[in-house]
């Protein structure tokens, strides 16, 4: 998603005064400010309702495209948070790194190098864990809390899928691992879905989607493997995540999922 421009109303009658708040896988300074009449208001009886300006876009820096300029590359973590921002209906404003060939800038902002980084309260917050509970706590409304319970669904399947990507023995039992966390979340699915929470998308969603969508691109590449047709319910997952209006919104392209893991494959 590309930078949001905010317009604000001006008016000679009302008093606006807007708060400007900045939020942030491996940044621009704004400041609060407030426009004021020149003149008090020759009438004033029909003028009770106050004008309510948007906030400002949220800065966050993400990992930038490997093969396309200027576009959102291939880091699962960041895609998480900035779907985090679209179903919150959060403007943000995205500022692009070159992981290769990291700007002094941002190395000064965030020393370890990773992203996504975020900034909030007009602090800079690192680690996608983080930045999600903060965003839940400071914009609760819409809710993604997933019950404590729930939080856990899936979660083995990330490393079991690089587990059985980096392997070039074929019997070596990372296949069978992948299989046995899809199977257990197509269970679950099947019993509880057709989210992790229900009916309604939750933040364990917004995490597990982008690992499911690298898993069969770069499966899909690399080892000619997709999810087997045995698994209805959770292709069906999938595909309604997928369709999302913010996942296709954030969402890295194909190739830069491709290269992003060579690395992992060729060793």
């Amino acid at each position: 998603m590309s930078s949001v421009k905010i317009i604000t109303p001006s008016t000679t009658t009302t008093l606006l005064t807007t708060t400007i708040k900045h939020l942030a896988c491996n940044h621009n300074i704004l400041t609060q400010f407030s426009s004021r009449p020149t003149h008090k208001p020759r009438q004033t009886r029909n003028l009770s309702l106050r004008m309510s300006a948007p906030m400002a876009p949220i800065e966050i820096c993400v990992k930038e495209s490997i093969t396309t300029p200027n576009k959102l590359g291939d880091c699962p973590f960041t895609q998480r948070v900035l779907l985090t921002l679209e179903e919150k209906h959060l403007p943000y404003d995205m500022k692009f790194v070159d992981l290769n060939n990291k700007p002094e800038w941002f190395l000064k902002l965030n020393p370890d190098g990773k992203v996504p980084l975020i900034k909030l309260d007009e602090q800079w917050k690192s680690d996608s864990d983080v930045i999600t509970e903060a965003l839940e706590e400071k914009f609760p409304q819409p809710s993604l809390t997933t019950p404590p319970e729930k939080v856990s669904v899936g979660s083995k399947i990330f490393s079991t899928f690089i587990g059985f990507l980096k392997i070039k023995d074929p019997s070596d039992g990372t296949e069978e691992a992948l299989l046995n966390e899809l199977n257990a979340l197509n269970d679950y699915l099947k019993d509880n879905g057709p989210f992790i929470n229900g009916n309604e998308v939750s933040a364990a969603d917004l995490s597990l989607g982008p690992k499911l969508y690298h898993m069969e691109i770069a499966l899909g590449h690399y080892k000619k493997w997709l999810v087997p047709d045995s698994l209805p319910n959770l292709k069906s997952y999938m595909k309604s995540i997928f369709a999302r209006d913010s996942f296709v919104k954030t969402r890295a392209q194909t190739e830069d999922v491709i290269e992003g893991w060579r690395p992992k494959v060729m060793g």
